[in-house]
Formats: C-alpha cells, structure tokens, sequence
C-alpha cells in the first residue's frame, strides 16, 4: 500500500494538493493500492494509524522538502520517494546549500545572507539583485531588486516567508531546467515565461509561458548543463528524483539557481515535461520514482 502525501501547511500547498492528485490518479489507473494523505501540519497520528509500505512525498515546501516528513518516516521505517532527510535539509535552504556548491566549484552568482534582526551586510556586487528567502520555493516571496531604494521592500516581503534572507547578483539571461531521474538526466527545458522572471504566476496560472524542448542548445551545451546538474544534486546527496534549475547569460555561461527535491507532479510541471521528451508516460515516471526509492 501507497501513502500520496500531499497538502501540507507551506505557501506551496495548492500546487501540492494538485501534484498529489495526479500521482494518486496515475498509480489508481495502474491498479497500485493507494491512498490520498492531506496533511495540515497536525493530524499525523491519522496517518501512522493506517497500514502502508511506501510514501509517495509530494509535499512541497516546508515541512514536506526541508526533511521533517522525511524524519519521521525515517523514525518508523517507513520507505518513501525522494531524498533523505539530510539532503533534503541542504536542498531547502538556499544559503547551505550554495555553500556546499561553492566547495564543489560549481557556477554561482555572488550573494550574501540577511538576517531579519540584523543590520543588512555591505552588498559588493552589482545591482540588480535577487532578493529571496532561504527555505521557500516556487519562487515565492522573491524581487528583482534595480535599485537600492528597492532593497526595504524586498527584503520585508521576503523576510514575510522566512527570517533568513539571500540577496544573489541578479543574472539576465534565459532559464533552463534539468530533471533528475534514478541518477540520469532527462532532456533539458528551456523556459520563457511572460513575466519579468519565472514567478509563482508564470508557474502555475499562466497559459502563456512556453516550455522548450528541445531547448534549442547545441548537443555540447545541452550534455555540460546535464552534467553540472548531476554533479549539484550528487553534491547534497540528493537521491531518487529532482530538479536543478539554471540561468544562462548572455553569453551561455551556465549558474545554478536552486535544487528542488520533491518536484511538482502537476499538469504545468516540468519533471513529467521532460520525462514525456524522453519517452516516458507520467505512469511510468510514477513508477520509475517508486523503484529508486526501493532500491
């Protein structure tokens, strides 16, 4: 039997409750024992009441990605998808997990950390900036910030979601994205969103950002993205499935943007765009997903 965890308590959970609905329509369709789980934060001992041998993590955001399901999953035993609670730890918070890439010698953008009840620390590199928080996802809470008396706003709405804030030199250029799959890399995507960047509405309520592949690089370019990908999700100790996203400048310079550990599973969602670019149905990406956490 199948636990979907889904829902959760983060700025994240309606796109959860969505990839949740997907992954439990797909394994149904197969004829796998399953079950929805909506957890709101307090109604666990609901789940441990009832007999499963694998969780399905859809849970996005805190609680679900920063590896605090994935602990008490640990605690009981439990085989889920994904990876642990330690990876997923690194992968949430975009300052830990910049520094674990930075000992890699991975490409980054500068950036510095902010914190809520400190005095912001000298910013020395050039406007624009990226001001986000640390542990958020889907592009929550982030600015383009243009200039300094920009910097107030940002760094309050930011700080809304998270006490810890990362203000990143900004990088113009086009956004791509890698899928990690059972340790391979699938077909890479370009992004084009209709917004100034890849924001929560370019995400999930646009119909008008475009998603590429082929992503128009050449073989060469397309293989070093993967590569570079494989290498920052093995960097976290990341495991099972993910998705690294990048900018490329102008002049096709690759930088990391972030990690995602557990990757939307929704009709927008990139992991299930690229898994169909390599010939893989969104039933078999379930399954595949299922067979590396069981490995």
């Amino acid at each position: 039997m199948i636990a979907v965890l889904m829902g959760g308590n983060s700025a994240e959970r309606e796109v959860s409750l969505n990839s949740g609905e997907a992954v439990y329509q797909a394994l149904k369709s197969q004829q796998i024992n399953c079950f929805k789980f909506d957890w709101n934060g307090d109604n666990l001992e609901d789940l441990w009441s009832q007999h499963f041998d694998l969780a399905f993590i859809v849970l996005h955001g805190r609680g679900g990605e920063d590896g605090v399901i994935q602990q008490l999953l640990e605690d009981r035993n439990i085989t889920y998808t994904g990876s642990n609670a330690s990876a997923s730890a690194n992968g949430m918070d975009k300052h830990l997990c910049k520094n674990i890439w930075q000992s890699e010698n991975l490409p980054l953008a500068p950036s510095i950390l902010a914190n809520k009840d400190s005095t912001t620390p000298t910013i020395d590199f050039p406007l624009p900036w990226a001001v986000k928080p640390v542990s958020e996802g889907s592009s929550i809470g982030i600015s383009k910030v243009t200039s300094l008396d920009q910097l107030d706003n940002a760094l309050t709405l930011a700080q809304h979601y998270d006490n810890k804030t990362l203000i990143e030199q900004w990088i113009e250029g086009e956004e791509y994205t890698v899928a990690i799959l059972d340790g391979e890399a699938l077909p890479v995507i370009k992004i084009v969103a209709d917004q100034d960047f890849y924001n929560y509405e370019s995400k999930y309520l646009s119909n008008s950002t475009q998603y590429l592949c082929p992503c128009g690089l050449t073989e060469q370019q397309e293989k070093q993205l993967q590569a570079i990908a494989l290498k920052a999700f093995q960097a976290i100790k990341a495991t099972g499935w993910g998705r690294v996203d990048f900018i490329l400048d102008e002049h096709n310079s690759p930088f990391l943007l972030e990690i995602n550990t557990v990757p939307g599973m929704t009709s927008h969602s990139l992991v299930p765009m690229a898994a169909k670019a390599a010939g893989i149905t969104f039933e078999q990406l379930v399954k595949k997903v299922i067979h590396a956490a069981q490995k």
